[in-house]
């Protein structure tokens, strides 16, 4: 008869101390305990089995072999090690044995199995490809469980545990059953992305038949409220099945709907009565407005499907850009088919904004740890926890910008490392004595407040706001479930500005020139095919007193600027406003694509000690000649001198950019790069670089080394493999 759970856990419950002797018996009957295929003998099944072998690449350039305590192929890396146990103040004979007197519940134990995760990291990230899964287990005791669906550069994210009588949780069996034979059915990135494709497609299909009676304006807004109260439904912001029940009701009586959603949302915004419950005050300006449309009955049947989807599960770093689609009957044709998969914003963040934010971590746990003697008093440990909470702080205050934000997707996924991160910090409090409630009542938190972007398209900048605040109120239930949010829920930060990102202009003055308005087309009468139509010219114009736009302050910089080449400014933009760009940066080359004016301005913003690090897209001819100029003149330093030939014939103007030059004492260094990866631009497949420049760190320089097919963009970005290494300069 195959071990039971039950029989598992009387057996090994509480065991301390010889883990080379254990090992291999506990981790056997752990697998058959929870229904799972046991490892096989490593030369003929070397992809599941004890003590891989793993070759491990060192900084002096030598190389060593480690030996994985258990390992499956594209699943997990597993650390085994075992405690000790104390007893009546006494160490027993079996913690005797332990490496260290390595007691659970004191400094060094916790010491101990950090160096456990610490090690099978290390394994897992010299594997051809990075396993999704981290875990490490004290034998007799718990298991630590680690994710990274994060494509290759992603970290592992906060800890889970499970002690062994949770192993009899039918659920917590289930879960591990999964990491054994299915682990990319736990990749919360791709149920989700399915579910915000769905809403989507919905939400355009309602949109569609809204335009002939509405104002484009109005459908915009009407729906974004509709999302929100979606989404505040399924995450218990509002009674259960609140606005489920009424488009029931509505849909059979559509001459109600009108008036009894504007009275929903009246309630939503001051708090008050909506039948016979009391709703919350969520304000922050989404519903400071409440005009409901006029909708017939299979209008709201669609509002109805739509609010049958789960919306607490939506992914708010692709559902901006879906959501904008959808309510553009210009990109509708394309809704859900491309857009830029949440790995591909990931891999970019990693080292542009969370591998600092790391350092700074380990540093502040270094300190905690230093306070603590061997078994740890409560004063000591209310003194580690001082200094975790002043990192919550410095955390609370990290300002990220996006100069190009879109629909939000790099400043949603930002949000997530952040909170990511702040959920350790709260899972290391915890372990130092802090309570749950203390922890949900803690209002020094991160806060949309902390990301601000600049975006010109219309209603991109509302998006950005409405799922800034999603991903807010996701993170507040996962971290405090069934704590309610302070009220006002929502806040009207207006870290979200709608404006040109580079250039600032006091008028225009027409020429009296026109040129073609770069969109409006004609069908050829001998080829048939679609031509400009030389009617429709807009008036060229000029603009007057042009500067660099300033941005506001932030410790990062991140984002997705205009894929448009220079050859194609005039036409997409105007000879005004090129001419007026060109004059207003005398640093710049006119031969420059238009992303180089925002690599420009985050360069000196990084130079200037006015951000820690920025990492932006470009366009893949970053490394021509003509585009390198800029890039060479930042990292050499070259304050004198400009990469521009025109800089003679331009007249002096006075800016924050120009004042940046000034103090221009240390050359930018790039310090990770993947200049040739592939990317989604508007629904095309483009070729574009990842750059991320500071001034401190060790470069890494990456590429592409094979590319794979798949029918979502998710299963597509997971086919890509990167491999890179950390070089002297790039």
């Amino acid at each position: 008869m195959p071990l039971s759970p039950l029989q598992f856990v009387e057996k090994w419950n509480g065991s301390a101390g010889d883990e080379r002797a254990n090992k291999d018996s506990f981790l056997r009957d752990f697998c058959e305990a929870v229904g799972l295929p046991l490892p096989g003998p490593k030369d003929r099944d070397p992809s599941y089995c004890f003590e891989k072998e793993v070759q491990l690449n060192h900084l002096d350039g030598t190389r060593t072999t480690g030996f994985m305590d258990l390992y499956r192929e594209g699943a997990f890396v597993l650390e085994a090690k075992q405690g000790g146990a104390r007893h009546g103040g006494a160490l027993d004979s079996a913690s005797d044995r332990s490496p260290k007197n390595n007691v659970r519940g004191t400094k060094s134990y916790d010491s101990y199995m950090e160096r456990a995760f610490g090690q099978a990291v290390r394994y897992a990230r010299e594997l051809p490809q990075r396993p999704p899964f981290v875990l490490t287990c004290d034998i007799g005791h718990a298991f630590h469980l680690w994710e990274g669906f994060s494509g290759n550069y992603g970290g592992y994210g906060a800890r889970r545990t499970f002690r062994l009588p949770d192993l009899l949780e039918p659920g917590t069996q289930e879960l591990f059953r999964a990491i054994w034979e299915d682990p990319q059915s736990l990749d919360p990135a791709r149920r989700r992305a399915r579910v915000t494709r769905d809403v989507a497609q919905t939400l355009g299909e309602l949109a569609k038949g809204l335009e002939p009676r509405f104002p484009s304006e109005a459908i915009a807004r009407f729906l974004m409220r509709c999302v929100f109260t979606f989404f505040a439904e399924d995450t218990g912001l509002l009674p259960e099945r609140t606005f489920q029940d009424a488009l029931e009701q509505w849909q059979k009586k559509p001459e109600l709907f009108s008036k009894g959603l504007e009275s929903l949302w009246d309630a939503m915004n001051t708090g008050n009565l909506w039948g016979p419950a009391k709703l919350l005050r969520f304000n922050g300006g989404l519903f400071s407005e409440v005009l409901g449309l006029g909708l017939n009955a299979a209008e709201i049947g669609l509002l109805h499907r739509a609010a049958r989807f789960d919306w607490a599960d939506v992914d708010p770093s692709i559902f901006g850009t879906l959501l904008e689609s959808a309510l553009d009957p210009a990109e509708r044709h394309r809704l859900g088919a491309h857009y830029t998969p949440r790995a591909f914003v990931e891999r970019l963040l990693r080292p542009a904004l969370e591998i600092p934010l790391r350092e700074d971590w380990d540093l502040a746990q270094a300190e905690a740890k230093s306070l603590l003697s061997e078994a740890p008093s409560e004063a000591e440990k209310a003194a580690a926890r001082v200094v975790l909470h002043e990192f919550q702080t410095r955390l609370a205050k990290v300002r990220v910008l996006d100069p190009a934000c879109g629909s939000g997707n790099f400043l949603a996924a930002a949000y997530d490392v952040l909170k990511k991160l702040e959920g350790e910090v709260q899972r290391r409090l915890q372990d130092y004595g802090e309570t749950e409630r203390a922890l949900a009542l803690d209002t020094v938190v991160v806060t949309p407040k902390q990301f601000l972007g600049i975006e010109i398209k219309p209603w991109a900048a509302a998006i950005t706001d409405l799922v800034l605040w999603i991903s807010h109120l996701q993170w507040h239930r996962r971290l405090h479930p069934g704590h309610t949010p302070p009220e006002p829920v929502l806040q009207a930060y207006g870290t979200i500005a709608r404006r040109d990102a580079v250039l600032t202009w006091t008028g225009e003055r027409e020429t009296g020139r026109s040129r073609w308005d770069g969109q409006t087309y004609k069908v050829h009468p001998v080829t048939g095919k679609n031509v400009p139509d030389e009617k429709a010219q807009v008036p060229i114009v000029e603009l007057l007193n042009p500067a660099p736009a300033a941005w506001p302050e932030a410790d990062f910089i991140v984002g997705n600027p205009p894929f448009l080449g220079n050859a194609r400014m005039r036409e997409a933009l105007g000879d005004g406003y090129t001419e007026a760009l060109r004059a207003a940066y005398p640093d710049v080359p006119d031969t420059v694509d238009f992303v180089l004016y925002w690599w420009h301005k985050a360069a000196l913003a990084v130079r200037s000690g006015r951000a820690r690090r920025f990492g932006l897209i470009t366009t893949n001819s970053l490394r021509q000649v003509r585009q390198r100029s800029v890039i060479e003149w930042h990292t050499s330093a070259l304050s004198s001198s400009s990469p521009s030939s025109r800089l003679k014939n331009k007249k002096e103007m006075i800016s924050q950019d120009e004042r940046d030059k000034g103090d221009k004492k240390k050359p930018l260094k790039l310090l990770w790069a993947i200049p040739d990866h592939p990317w989604h631009d508007e629904g095309a497949a483009v070729r574009i670089a990842m750059t991320v420049g500071g001034l401190e760190g060790q470069p890494w320089l990456g590429r592409v080394v094979h590319e794979g097919e798949g029918i979502t963009p998710e299963l597509e970005a997971g086919s890509i493999v990167i491999k890179g290494s950390s070089v002297d300069c790039i």
